[in-house]
């Protein structure tokens, strides 16, 4: 794999994102990650997914984005099916957040089963409305189903961005740590998570988040077929 590396140890899968100066999310990153996270759950491993120095992902390629709106929603409905993956995936999913996090960036933060954040000039958010996009269906059920309803309202329809703290209270981070703590942080939830039973840890999640998936998958088909 090129922009997506993956090491695993001791039941703990350790994948990284690098892909040009904002992480961009594109078919192949996607590709990449869903092979990465076949990698892991043939491991039965816990998965500690990450970006690079300053930035977990600034959002979906422009180049594509910008191509047609087909193009747009062709590589948008494949990453809603991704992070829709990361939710029901059967061993847990814990995001190290190495800086900003970004439209889909910030959607892979509200997938994940726990997301660490960095101190720092850092910011975190949805910003599809400010750049003239209207929120994907699938978009709206992730937000709706991790946010508080009033930080739901001022991120989905205000596009307001977030500094680490108010990450926290906003849904997107469960703990923010100091930099140089972050990945030892990661391995210390990972250590802890790996002591679950994962048949019940997979069930429980799987029924907990029934209607979510169930509303997802529709949003899912729903956007395929619609424009931004």
């Amino acid at each position: 794999m090129e922009l997506v590396t993956i090491e695993i140890a001791e039941k703990v899968a350790k994948i990284s994102l690098n892909n040009g100066k904002v992480n961009a999310i594109s078919h192949q990153v996607l590709e990449e990650l869903n092979a990465a996270l076949d990698q892991a759950e043939e491991a039965k491993a816990v998965v500690i997914l990450s970006g690079k120095e300053g930035i977990l992902s600034g959002g979906y390629d422009l180049k594509t984005m910008q191509k047609s709106m087909k193009d747009a929603m062709a590589l948008v409905t494949e990453g809603s099916k991704f992070t829709r993956r990361m939710m029901s995936f059967p061993f847990p999913i814990i995001v190290a957040c190495t800086g900003h996090a970004v439209a889909k960036g910030a959607f892979i933060l509200l997938s994940a089963d726990y997301r660490i954040g960095i101190e720092g000039p850092f910011k975190v958010g949805l910003n599809e409305v400010a750049i003239g996009m209207t929120m994907h269906h699938a978009g709206i059920e992730m937000a709706r189903n991790r946010m508080p309803a009033n930080y739901f309202n001022r991120s989905v329809f205000n596009a307001e961005m977030f500094g680490p703290e108010d990450a926290v209270l906003a849904g997107f981070f469960d703990q923010i740590v100091e930099a140089d703590q972050l990945m030892a942080t990661a391995e210390k939830v990972a250590t802890q998570m790996k002591t679950l039973n994962m048949r019940a840890h997979h069930g429980t999640k799987i029924k907990a988040r029934q209607a979510y998936l169930e509303n997802m998958d529709k949003a899912i088909e729903i956007d395929s077929t619609s424009s931004l």
